[in-house]
């Protein structure tokens, strides 16, 4: 009987031999390092010593098991996969964010009464290489920062490189400029003007008090050039390329996109307000922002709806137009009958397209900002951001019709569901 006794642990120690060492704590780890889960640490068992702190995790916060792009030996084939690199610079870019973009130009177009053209395309593509060269900058400026509040950003994560950030940023821009030029001289002076003001907000202005003021800036050139390079790329019939022909078209660039002016500063003022907005996305705590917001909200909405802001100097019934009739101009019908007072009567289509896009743009922004006033947490003041950031496509849709462009507005309008479909997959923020 004692010998069966002593036999028992020696076969109990032979079948433990047998097994893979992974599987000796009862999880496969398929490794002899593998560690039981310890709730206390939260690691896996791995809790830093008291001297040696854990590093920085490059997934979201909260997930168990991340680890640095150092410490991590898969960090480097993840960053060489192409698919996890083309996720990586989406969100870097934030190409769901694009869609807000042509609408800048298409807006300014009709506010000069002019149909899209070449420049109209020309400006669109500059403005979108100057937005994006702007968010690469904004990664690359805030990536200390970025390393504490959020951690999965490309940057602080390891999936991008500072330098290749800031290499996309140079480039995105040298690529804006030279479509600008493309567009004329006046169409370049607008888009240098906007390149130095999205370089000197990421890198000094927006962790001042005048952020705010030069992102609204930022927008608001974004709409004169389409206006500049829509305008300077009409020429009258008959007209040469002599240099006096030239010249003359880059003096009335700048000159014949001013009707654009209050078109730029209704969408100037909106982006002000998400921009202030913004700033408390990380902590929020701020209640008084979103309710301000919601304020300016209603009323660049009646703005939108309000009496005339003023004629093209292109469109009939100018003495300019009179005596140069350009064949280019946008069709004036509906204008003129939103020029002839608030709107029009309540049965004209064109005042029901504005009236219904500038609702749109009512329903977009204000029910996130009422939330995040209401609850004033990092998520809805986040997602009060993203409303802003999505209501500029009905915002620059409803100026297009207020300028009497019903199908440049529709086509804006386009771009929502296109937008909507992209959030969804990366971040507005």
């Amino acid at each position: 009987m004692r010998r069966r006794r002593n036999a028992l642990p020696a076969v109990l120690a032979a079948a433990l031999s047998v097994l893979p060492p992974g599987r000796r704590n009862g999880y496969s780890h398929g490794g002899p390092t593998a560690v039981t889960d310890d709730s206390l640490s939260g690691a896996g068992g791995t809790a830093p010593a008291p001297d040696r702190p854990e590093p920085p995790s490059v997934g979201r916060p909260g997930e168990q098991g991340a680890h640095t792009a150092v410490g991590r030996p898969e960090a480097a084939s993840d960053r060489g996969e192409p698919r996890q690199r083309l996720r990586a610079w989406a969100e870097l870019l934030r190409v769901s964010a694009l869609f807000s973009v042509p609408g800048d130009a298409l807006a300014g177009a009709a506010a000069v009464g002019r149909r899209p053209g070449r420049g109209t395309a020309l400006a669109i593509g500059a403005s979108l290489c100057l937005y994006e060269a702007g968010m690469a900058l904004n990664d690359w400026a805030d990536r200390d920062e970025d390393a504490v509040d959020r951690p999965h950003r490309p940057i602080p994560s390891g999936r991008i490189s500072p330098a290749a950030a800031l290499g996309a940023a140079g480039v995105l821009t040298a690529a804006g400029l030279a479509l600008a030029a493309r567009a004329g001289r006046p169409a370049l002076t607008v888009a240098t003007g906007l390149a130095a003001t999205v370089w000197a907000y990421d890198l000094h202005l927006k962790h001042t008090k005048a952020g705010p003021a030069a992102m609204a800036a930022a927008r608001s050139l974004d709409l004169l050039l389409g206006a500049t390079a829509t305008a300077t790329g009409v020429r009258a019939p008959g007209a040469g390329s002599s240099p006096d022909n030239v010249a003359a078209a880059a003096r009335g660039g700048l000159t014949a996109s001013l009707p654009a002016l209050p078109a730029a500063l209704v969408l100037g003022a909106h982006t002000y307000g998400v921009t202030a907005v913004s700033r408390h996305e990380t902590q929020g705590g701020s209640t008084g922002t979103p309710l301000a917001v919601l304020a300016t909200t209603t009323a660049l909405a009646a703005a939108v709806l309000r009496e005339s802001w003023g004629r093209a100097p292109d469109r009939p019934g100018t003495a300019r137009a009179d005596a140069d009739v350009s064949v280019n101009a946008y069709p004036v019908t509906a204008a003129r009958r939103l020029d002839a007072g608030p709107l029009g009567k309540v049965t004209d289509p064109a005042r029901l397209l504005a009236v219904t896009l500038t609702g749109a743009y009512l329903r977009t922004a204000g029910p996130p900002l009422l939330h995040a006033a209401l609850n004033p947490s990092p998520p809805l003041t986040q997602r009060a951001v993203g409303g802003g950031i999505r209501a500029m496509i009905p915002l620059q849709a409803a100026l297009a019709a207020r300028a009497g462009a019903p199908a440049t507005a529709l086509a804006v309008m386009g771009l929502v569901p296109l937008a909507r479909s992209l959030a969804r997959k990366v971040s507005l923020t």
